[in-house]
């Protein structure tokens, strides 16, 4: 089987569906931010500035405990997350992280040494509760994207932390490729609102629906937007992002929280350099069986489109490098086998 065209612009590869390719081997979405560059010209996409972020964060600055609870998952972005929100803005600020039994070791001693260096306190909550729900998706064969119902999951969670203590601020290491075109969110960075993610989104929810006559997920949000929806009736809390402000290159924090905080890159991932579990190899493999291409494509491609990632070097960070014998070590827990 020929591997598919990739867009001359970005990173998409074609599949005939969401993506296609024209004349000039140019993808749609790329297509649509030519047009929308032209209409609406620079002020159109205007990038957010820091002294917007800053004038957000002081309306929260000393309502609690705690000013902002950063969602630390052991990356380079999240770490450097916390590192500005200590450091550069000064906010009294706690940590937290999830272990749902699928985080590597590394990850974990990423985020322990920077809130130790930091002097933040670190909030870590392990939670096998998940592995339920994961192997019934996996095991279904559903095209459903793992990391999105993960995500749903730990956005619901992080609302009853930041409620648990009182803090009313939340602050992500999500990055510009990972920004909706939303105003300064107080919803998930991950929505999938776009024309790539439309089968993606669709499937996830048609498994989330198939939850409602299983009475250990019946009350399981059947989307991103109503686990926001209920957490904010819950606790009002904002989210933010300190990337989407800045204009630091990736290499420039990453060799600040290196010689600060000991961050390390972890030896296995997927993209490359870069830190998420182990359950997120799966996610990718089968995001490519059903659709061609991961969420990671669609983030990078944004990025490449604003000039922030070159094509090529985001073609090397997207180049698939496991195989079955690391999927079915990965999917034992759960009940899984891969072929080979």
């Amino acid at each position: 089987m020929s591997e598919p065209r990739i867009c001359a612009r970005c990173v998409l590869p074609e599949n005939g569906v969401e993506i296609t390719l024209d004349a000039e081997g140019v993808c749609g979405p790329c297509r649509e931010h030519e047009r929308r560059r032209a209409a609406g010209g620079a002020a159109a996409e205007a990038p957010l500035l820091e002294t917007d972020f800053v004038k957000t964060i002081n309306q929260y600055r000393g309502k609690g405990e705690f000013d902002c609870l950063v969602m630390c998952s052991g990356g380079k972005d999240s770490t450097a997350a916390l590192y500005y929100m200590k450091k550069r803005y000064k906010l009294n600020a706690l940590a937290f992280t999830f272990d749902h039994g699928f985080e590597t070791e590394e990850a974990i001693a990423n985020v322990r040494r920077a809130a130790a260096k930091l002097d933040v306190p670190l909030l870590l909550y392990r939670d096998t509760s998940m592995h339920g729900l994961f192997a019934k998706l996996l095991q279904s064969g559903s095209p459903a994207v793992v990391c999105h119902v993960c995500a749903i999951w730990y956005m619901g969670l992080t609302f009853r932390m930041a409620q648990r203590f009182g803090v009313p601020l939340i602050i992500a290491g999500w990055t510009k490729g990972q920004m909706t075109t939303q105003p300064v969110m107080t919803k998930c960075a991950c929505g999938a609102e776009g024309p790539e993610y439309k089968r993606m989104g669709q499937a996830t929810r048609e498994f989330l629906a198939g939850l409602r006559s299983d009475p250990r997920y019946k009350d399981f949000p059947a989307s991103m937007e109503e686990a926001v929806e209920k957490a904010q009736k819950a606790y009002k809390c904002r989210v933010l992002s300190p990337h989407w402000f800045l204009p630091q290159e990736t290499e420039e924090y990453v060799a600040v929280i290196r010689r600060e905080l000991g961050w390390e890159a972890p030896p296995l991932s997927y993209p490359g350099k870069s830190t998420n579990c182990l359950l997120n190899f799966i996610s990718v493999h089968n995001s490519m069986k059903h659709y061609g291409f991961t969420h990671y494509h669609v983030e990078m491609s944004k990025l490449v489109r604003e000039n922030l990632l070159s094509r090529d070097e985001a073609l090397a960070l997207l180049r698939i490098d496991f195989g079955p014998e690391l999927l079915d070590r990965i999917g034992k827990p759960l009940g899984v086998k891969f072929p080979g």
